[in-house]
């Protein structure tokens, strides 16, 4: 490989051909500022549309400034990161996009968390020198997850980046030219109208607050202040590894204990885990699995617990909605259970109680109000927020959430085994259907319940698992093109899997739009990871079909996995969508 050698302020530095001065940069710890630049680099990712003009640097004998981001180094070169001019340079592109973004940092939902305003800061940018004429866009409030305000997008293209590149659903672009340019769906049309899928992929990158999640916490509020109403919450099992890091603890750090203490105190009535529900979903699952393997069904069976992709496929690929398993999100699963078995248990009509979840993801708000998965035209799931939404519930009491002392989830909908746990990763709910299914098929007892070969953050994977005389041949993928990737695989005959698991996001749940930002960072990502499935190991019982709380819900009343009364709460059917 021909390397290169250049100076970065007067420090030597050799490095590969091809490479960027942003990222040459770092290797004589020299910081220069970004903005549209966006480096997902552990999942092939890197945004280089040097639009925001923030990473400006001098060359010297060059008569202009050039943005570090994209310009390649080359031999000889000599960069200077510090100089007036270039300090300069990038304050002035800082103040250009604030002199036509509207000033009310007060109330936006990115306040503290903009990176243009800590751009500004960090530049000190103290006033605005040109005022004239602003963007004058409406908001685009038509989806149950996702707001777009165009007159804060900065035309980075980060969100255009994950929704083209890495996701391949190909909503968003560049819209106009010019000072009126944003992007945003063809000819402008509202998002519920197009072909998104609500991933929040686009949120989850954004630097400004011009797409945000649909804050959903005044709800959460109100129905706690009705005495008429009994609420109930759901904690999704990617959650536990993620929201400390909203209050200063380390990505990875485990806060199941704590989670439980603080929706207490917040005043639920009950505090239950999706992992029951992912337990639950596990027993539907691999019943179906295992009924389509030995009655020579369709196989692959996909499974149905991302409802970003369960969107995804019914927009992107109709002809095949007979793959995928019929099987409801372990969200949808424990608020349909909540509402019927454990309401009977309490007395309590369905119309009367709330259901609340507490989830990584924004497609789960928009999936809460699907018809098809209503029950008496009642949601199985009122209300949905995210990691973050509830982070800023607890700031807003004064939580300390570091230092609450742990505590257990209710019973009745809160016992959980590690299989459940996994669900939280990509690779866990295959492998949780797995060990069950494993034990269903031979009918004797798996010992070694950790499936290597079907963990990992590689986008597209396979593996196969040996059960009697058969191999099970296994197919893992997250982000959606890698998802597309799949499907044209099975359709043309290239890929022959008997079981296929897939997740929208980077990483899985774990990933997911409405966690905190881990701004590319793939260490987070990882971190969350470990923690997931060292959670597993610290699970005295590992295998769903074994959690004495979900034999006892079949027992009392669902009566056999994948039967009639299961049916008619736990499972659900796909509608065709139109391509848009």
């Amino acid at each position: 490989m021909k390397m290169i050698n250049l100076t970065i302020n007067g420090s030597p530095v050799s490095v590969p051909e091809g490479t960027t001065i942003l990222e040459a940069a770092k290797l004589v710890n020299v910081k220069i500022r970004t903005l549209c630049h966006l480096n997902l680099e552990g999942f092939g990712v890197v945004n280089q549309t040097a639009s925001c003009r923030v990473c400006m640097v001098e060359v010297k004998n060059r008569p202009t400034l050039v943005p570090s981001c994209s310009e390649k180094v080359t031999e000889g070169m000599q960069v200077v990161t510090d100089s007036v001019r270039a300090m300069t340079g990038r304050r002035m592109a800082v103040e250009l996009l604030l002199s036509n973004h509207p000033k009310e940092c007060l109330t936006c939902p990115k306040n503290l968390d903009c990176e243009l305003q800590s751009l500004a800061h960090e530049l000190g940018v103290h006033e605005i020198q040109w005022e004239g004429y602003r963007m004058d866009y409406p908001k685009d409030t038509s989806s149950l997850a996702i707001v777009k305000d165009p007159n804060k997008c900065v035309m980075c293209r980060r969100c255009e980046t994950m929704c083209n590149d890495v996701q391949t659903c190909h909503i968003l672009s560049g819209q106009n030219r010019g000072f009126d340019a944003f992007v945003g769906p063809a000819f402008n049309l509202p998002m519920a109208e197009t072909s998104c899928t609500y991933c929040g992929q686009c949120v989850a990158v954004c630097p400004t607050a011009s797409l945000t999640e649909v804050n959903n916490t005044h709800k959460v509020w109100a129905a706690l202040s009705d005495p008429n109403k009994h609420v109930v919450v759901q904690v999704a099992p990617a959650v536990r590894v993620a929201i400390g890091e909203l209050f200063g603890m380390a990505p990875g750090t485990i806060s199941t204990g704590q989670l439980a203490t603080a929706l207490r105190r917040m005043g639920f009535d009950a505090v239950f885990d999706t992992d029951f529900g992912a337990d639950l979903t596990i027993m539907e699952e691999a019943s179906e699995f295992v009924h389509r393997l030995t009655h020579n069904g369709t196989l692959p069976m996909l499974t149905s617990c991302c409802p970003a992709w369960v969107k995804f496929f019914e927009h992107q690929f109709p002809d095949m909605l007979d793959i995928p398993s019929t099987c409801k999100s372990p969200q949808i699963m424990l608020g349909a259970i909540a509402k019927s078995y454990y309401a009977d248990k309490i007395s309590v009509k369905p119309e009367d109680m709330v259901v609340v979840s507490v989830m990584p993801c924004l497609a789960k708000k928009a999936e809460a109000a699907r018809p098809e998965l209503t029950k008496d035209h009642n949601n199985n799931v009122d209300v949905v927020v995210t990691t973050r939404e509830f982070g800023a519930m607890l700031h807003e009491m004064g939580m300390d959430f570091a230092s609450l002392p742990e505590s257990d989830f209710d019973s009745i909908l809160g016992e959980s085994t590690g299989a459940s746990v996994i669900f939280g990763t990509t690779g866990g709910v295959i492998e949780a259907a797995i060990r069950t299914a494993y034990e269903w098929l031979t009918g004797e007892t798996l010992e070694k319940v950790e499936f290597e070969q079907l963990r990992g953050l590689e986008g597209i994977r396979s593996a196969e698992v040996q059960i009697n005389d058969r191999t099970i041949r296994i197919g893992i993928a997250h982000e959606l093109g890698n998802a597309r990737k799949l499907l044209e695989g099975i359709r043309s005959g290239e890929y022959q899997f008997d079981a296929i698991e897939i997740m929208a996001c980077p990483g899985g749940c774990i990933g997911g739009g409405g966690q905190p930002y881990h701004h590319g960072d793939i260490e987070v990502i990882k971190k969350r990871q470990q923690a997931i499935y060292q959670e597993d190991r610290a699970k005295v019982i590992r295998k769903s079909h074994e959690n004495p709380m979900i034999k006892k819900l079949y027992e009392e009343y669902l009566g056999e996995p994948y039967g009639e009364k299961a049916h008619e709460l736990l499972h659900t059917h796909y509608v065709p969508r139109d391509r848009i």
